[in-house]
């Protein structure tokens, strides 16, 4: 796979904080490196550094000091911010905080009428953007009238429109209920999987990090594991300590596992619980 985002030993500190030794920093010596056409969920406590993290990569903030490289351009290179920020689209919490305008195709087509595109081309990319989202029917609607989950993939169709290489979604479901998670979450995963598009999920949803390629957990600023969802959340015990949850599935199976029962050492889901109690019973 091609190395897309390098990270490189990163430590940030908020300019409010002055130059006070005592100050802490937020990010504590990130080193990461994401390939092009991953699907990578980040998951942490409040205060862990996630947010933080996920504004480095399209340069709304500069390392203290480390680089932050995407495809290769540094992002404290003022020469290449344009450039990044075509590669790399920040898709925020609360879909209200970028919806512009009051029609839905207006509002997909602000981003890309700001990078100067041809209005011909415009218009091809924001029909596209919003078959991609399965919200095409509704381009002549007004934003207002949408549910969270329908506001939420109009804000992804206006960064698909862009088309970036990588969507950095900083928790994109915090805000909605069950139905409109599951609509944004299969927008996501359609994404990555048809359009190869760089996919990064911050996420309070240990649900949701499971579906992800990989997973990284943040503490204190820090990388405390990386790898695949069954080898993350494998770890329920160190989780936990560090005020984590794991998925509810993984949960119950290691407390039955630590009741005695014969069951695998981790489950990610649902069918996979199941799958695994079905076993026992017909014992």
């Amino acid at each position: 796979m091609e190395n897309f985002i390098q990270i490189n030993d990163v430590y940030f500190q908020y300019e409010e904080n002055g130059k006070d030794p005592s100050d802490k920093y937020v990010l504590n010596g990130i080193n990461l490196n994401i390939d092009k056409g991953e699907f990578v969920a980040i998951v942490g406590h409040n205060g862990s550094g996630k947010s933080t993290l996920a504004k480095h990569l399209n340069s709304i903030y500069l390392p203290t000091t480390g680089d932050v490289l995407i495809d290769g351009m540094n992002t404290k290179d003022d020469n290449k911010l344009f450039a990044i920020r075509k590669k790399v689209g920040l898709v925020l919490q609360n879909p209200d905080n970028q919806i512009v305008a009051g029609v839905v195709e207006d509002d997909v087509a602000f981003g890309c009428e700001n990078l100067g595109i041809h209005p011909r081309e415009i218009r091809k990319r924001v029909y596209e953007a919003l078959e991609a989202v399965d919200m095409y029917e509704y381009r002549k609607s007004s934003p207002d009238k949408l549910s969270g989950g329908q506001k939420q993939r109009i804000a992804i169709a206006g960064i698909i429109a862009m088309q970036p290489e990588c969507i950095v979604l900083d928790e994109p479901t915090a805000m909605l209920d069950p139905q409109g998670r599951e609509e944004v979450m299969s927008t996501i995963q359609k994404l990555n999987r048809e359009q190869n598009i760089t996919v990064i999920l911050i996420t309070h949803y240990m649900e949701e990090a499971v579906l992800a390629d990989r997973v990284i957990v943040l503490d204190l600023g820090t990388v405390f594991f990386d790898g695949t969802p069954r080898e993350v959340f494998a770890q329920v015990e160190p989780l936990k300590k560090r005020r984590l949850d794991v998925p509810q599935a993984t949960e119950l199976v290691h407390y039955l596992k630590g009741c005695g029962y014969p069951l695998p050492d981790c489950v990610l889901n649902e069918e996979e619980c199941v799958q695994a109690l079905l076993k026992i019973l017909k014992r």
